[in-house]
């Protein structure tokens, strides 16, 4: 090895002094070439016409050379090999935009294109190329791969991809391709900007919102596992008896339905009738509600004082089932009439009704204090399977200070910001307040009445999310409520937009 080393070192040596010695014979034949033409121009007796004559001749070859050079010059030829179908995840090959034998870029790829967002899932064989095929019959169309995730399974894998088509290729025919090229149980929908995030930082930041929140675990789960129904089924029933079928420790996978312990006690139910669940999504859902029973009961602590407009002051804040005793002395001061339009049923029952709504696990609750300590009012945003229900309790003392509109707008711009695409509130045609409260939403509603009973829902529109206040953000009240600050205990979660089934 020294040996070469040293032979390729004295090679260099060699060619540079060779190369050396033709500089230097070249200069010195340029020298005596300059000086042979300078003392024929100086002592001829043309000199200054010869000397003119070159100038000219000089400026004449350079603009024809110029000229030449606009006329039939060429552009190098560019080639592309990061065209669609070549960004992703890194797992994938790179294939080039254009195909042996197709025409000649005239400038149209450069002009802005309309496009899609997609999200697709599909089964391909577990062998060396079945992705590359699937690539390349993408790249076909178009179509730009964003991410990609992959599910193993026992006799194959299943892709998980988010796609940028072209706004004129629809589903159908996506769907074809990809089975042409070896994609079976294909199943596609449209996605939005929320689904670029990739997925190591979408499961931290879901991780985040679960620490912080108990009540967030139902919609992490929503928007880890996709368009899916959740149902939290308590461990005993309303008569105090056990339920039937809880989970067992490590869970259950069933195809299109996965089944784990509830850490607060109860069975976590997750379906998605119209995709199975993979081992890998399995395993991520059971992580959180692992993560969560660690970390035990716990609520965000930020609270608001507001003041009324005849100047008594109430705080605004979360409750959990540390505050089921207050709630059940709220109970205790309210009138027969005020329960049975909040319970629809025997006013007896009202105070077994509490324990399930103050659970995390089923939604949040915001309680509304007066100075003395005493809950005066409950605001309740349950989750309900792949819909979201509103209610809320004012004791008498407390009714028509606007208070009521105050958590409506509350928990109305947490739904918006749990991606909820509407919400709906179950009361009495003749419960006026609640009418006029939802009414004061500003929010297309829609009414449906059944032997007495009201069901108003309002459609929710994501960009107003900011003309409703947000827990803990400060807002104008036109009830004449003004808030006055007050430091959080802890920081707000942050609340992202959950994937809403």
């Amino acid at each position: 090895m020294t040996e070469v080393t040293s032979a390729k070192r004295s090679a260099r040596r060699h060619h540079h002094w060779r190369r050396d010695m033709v500089e230097l014979a070249a200069l010195f034949t340029a020298v005596a070439v300059a000086d042979a033409v300078a003392n024929m121009i100086a002592h001829g007796p043309d000199g200054p016409y010869l000397l003119v004559a070159s100038a000219v001749a000089l400026i004449a070859t350079a603009a024809f050379h110029t000229w030449w050079a606009r006329r039939h010059g060429h552009a190098p030829p560019t080639t592309d090999t990061g065209g669609p179908g070549a960004r992703g995840s890194g797992t994938g090959p790179a294939f080039a935009t254009t195909e042996p034998g197709a025409p000649a870029d005239d400038g149209e790829s450069t002009r802005p294109r309309e496009t899609t967002l997609w999200r697709m899932r599909t089964t391909v064989r577990d062998q060396p190329g079945s992705l590359a095929a699937l690539c390349t019959a993408l790249a076909r169309h178009q179509v730009d791969i964003l991410t990609l995730q992959t599910h193993p399974l026992a006799d194959g894998t299943v892709d998980e991809f988010l796609l940028r088509a072209p706004a004129t290729l629809q589903a159908p025919q996506i769907t074809r391709e990809v089975a042409a090229a070896g994609g079976r149980s294909t199943w596609i929908e449209r996605a939005d900007a929320h689904d670029l995030v990739d997925t190591p930082t979408r499961l931290l930041g879901l991780a985040t919102r679960t620490a912080l929140d108990a009540a967030e675990l139902p919609l992490a789960l929503r928007q880890l596992l996709g368009r899916c129904t959740i149902h939290s089924l308590p461990a005993t029933t309303l008569g105090g008896r056990p339920a039937e079928n809880p989970a067992p420790e490590e869970g259950v996978l069933d195809e299109t339905v996965i089944r784990l312990r509830d850490p607060h006690g109860g069975t976590i139910t997750v379906e998605r009738p119209y995709l199975p669940f993979t081992p890998t999504e399995f395993a991520r859902a059971r992580a959180l509600v692992e993560l969560d029973a660690r970390l035990g009961p716990r609520i965000p602590r930020s609270q608001d004082v507001l003041t009324l407009p005849e100047g008594n002051e109430i705080t605004v804040r979360r409750a959990d089932r540390g505050d089921l005793a207050a709630a059940r002395a709220m109970h205790d001061r309210c009138s027969a009439r005020t329960l049975s339009l909040r319970y629809h049923g025997p006013v007896g029952d009202a105070d077994r009704y509490l324990d399930h709504l103050l659970s995390p696990r089923f939604g949040r609750t915001l309680a509304v204090q007066a100075a003395s300590g005493r809950i005066v009012a409950l605001g309740h945003l349950l989750w309900d399977g792949d819909e979201t229900e509103v209610a809320l309790l004012v004791e008498d003392e407390w009714q028509h200070r606007g208070i009521g509109s105050e958590l409506l707008g509350r928990l109305v711009t947490m739904a918006v910001e749990a991606r909820c695409e509407s919400v709906y509130a179950v009361t009495q045609a003749s419960n006026t307040g609640m009418v006029a409260a939802m009414r004061g939403l500003g929010l297309p509603l829609d009414y449906q009445i059944e032997e007495g009973t009201l069901v108003i829902t309002a459609r929710l529109d994501s960009g107003r999310a900011g003309s409703h206040p947000s827990y803990g953000t400060p807002r104008e009240l036109s009830a004449g409520l003004s808030r006055l600050p007050h430091p959080p205990l802890l920081p707000e979660p942050p609340h992202e937009r959950a994937e809403q089934g």
